[in-house]
C-alpha cells in the first residue's frame, strides 16, 4: 500500500519539479500601453529568466478586468495561465450584477507585485490646497462641487466615495470613459476635482495646470515626497490599488511556490525597481497566504463601499 501511494504521488512530484515545460501566459484585463500592461511587460522578462520559459502577455480588455478574470477562472489549473490582477477586479462582483466571479473562491493567490497610488487633484483655481481644506470646502457647500473618475465602479470612483464617508462630505460623481477624457475638464474647472493615478498627476501638477492635494496610499511617495497622504488627515485611510498575480483556484501548491519565488526574484531586480519608481509604484512582495488575507479583506472593504454608496453599473 505504501509503495502504491508513493507511485500515485510521483507524477505530481515530477510535474512540479519540471514546471514549466512550455510558455506561460499572463492575462492582463486592460489594453496594451496602460499602467497594468506596462507592469506586466516589465515583469515578464525577469519571470521568464527565472522560470526558464517564455512568459507571454495576453491582453483581455473589457468589463474593468472582468473578461480576463472570468477567463482565468475557467482556465486549466496547471500553472500555464496566470493573471496580473488589481484591487478593482475584487470590487467587480459588487459593482456589476452580471459578473458572477468569486475572487476568493476562484483565484489561487500567487504573490503581491506592487501598489499603484492614486491622487486627489483639483483645478488650479479651486479654493483648497490640502485635504483639510478640501473637506472644509465640501462641508461649507454640500453638493455644490463635482468630482471626476474614469467610470462607474472604478477604484477611483470607489476611493472618493470612501473618502466622502470618512470625511462626512458630499460631492456629485461625474463618470468619464477613461482617465484621459477627464483631464481637460479638471484643468478647465468644469469638473474641479478628480481622482487619477499619481503618475498621471505628476506632469500637469509640476506645470501648474492642476494641484495635487494628496495621495491615496498609506504613506507619501518616494517619487513625490511633498504630496501628503490622505491618511495624515484621515488616519487609516488607504485606497491605493494593489497589483498581484493569481492562478486558477486548484493550482498545486508546488507550482504556486515556484511562481512566488520567481515573482520575488523579479521584484528584487534593479531594472524592475527603477521602472516601478518611474511609475510611482512600490513593490509589495508577499507570500500566497498573505495575499489571500489581503484579497479577502479588500473584497469585503469594497463591497461595503459599493453598498453604502449605492454604486451600480447600469
Amino acid at each position: 500500500m505504501r509503495l502504491f501511494l508513493l507511485l500515485l504521488a510521483l507524477p505530481l512530484t515530477v510535474f512540479s519539479q519540471d514546471y514549466p515545460v512550455r510558455p506561460v501566459r499572463m492575462l492582463v484585463g486592460y489594453p496594451p500601453g496602460g499602467g497594468m500592461d506596462t507592469i506586466a511587460r516589465v515583469l515578464a522578462p525577469k519571470l521568464a529568466e527565472s522560470l526558464g520559459q517564455q512568459l507571454v502577455i495576453e491582453n483581455r480588455p473589457g468589463a474593468s478586468g472582468g473578461v480576463a478574470a472570468e477567463a482565468l477562472a475557467n482556465a486549466p489549473a496547471d500553472g500555464y495561465v496566470l493573471m496580473l490582477a488589481e484591487s478593482g477586479t475584487l470590487a467587480l462582483p459588487s459593482v456589476n450584477p452580471r459578473v458572477t466571479l468569486d475572487p476568493v473562491r476562484q483565484f489561487a493567490p500567487v504573490g503581491g507585485v506592487c501598489m499603484l497610488p492614486m491622487a486627489f487633484v483639483v483645478n488650479a483655481a479651486f479654493p483648497a490646497a490640502s485635504t483639510q481644506e478640501l473637506i472644509a470646502a465640501l462641508k461649507a457647500s454640500p453638493g455644490k462641487y463635482s468630482y471626476a473618475s474614469p467610470g462607474v465602479g472604478t477604484l477611483q470612483h470607489l476611493a472618493f466615495e470612501l473618502f466622502k464617508r470618512r470625511a462626512g462630505v458630499d460631492a456629485l460623481h461625474v463618470p468619464y470613459k477613461g482617465a484621459s477624457a477627464m483631464m481637460p475638464d479638471i484643468i478647465s474647472g468644469q469638473v474641479p476635482i478628480g481622482v487619477i493615478s499619481a503618475l498621471a498627476a505628476m506632469g500637469p501638477a509640476r506645470a501648474g495646470r492642476i494641484r495635487t492635494l494628496a495621495v491615496t496610499s498609506p504613506q507619501r511617495l518616494a517619487s513625490a515626497p511633498d504630496w501628503p497622504a490622505i491618511s495624515e488627515t484621515l488616519p487609516g485611510f488607504s485606497a491605493a490599488p494593489n497589483v498581484f498575480v493569481v492562478a486558477p483556484a486548484t493550482t498545486s501548491q508546488a507550482v504556486i511556490s515556484r511562481l512566488n519565488r520567481a515573482i520575488r526574484g523579479a521584484l528584487a531586480s534593479p531594472e524592475v525597481e527603477e521602472s516601478f519608481a518611474k511609475q510611482g509604484a512600490s513593490a509589495t512582495p508577499s507570500a500566497p497566504e498573505e495575499l489571500r488575507a489581503q484579497i479577502v479583506e479588500e473584497v469585503k472593504r469594497w463591497a461595503a463601499v459599493v453598498k453604502d454608496a449605492g454604486v451600480k453599473l447600469e
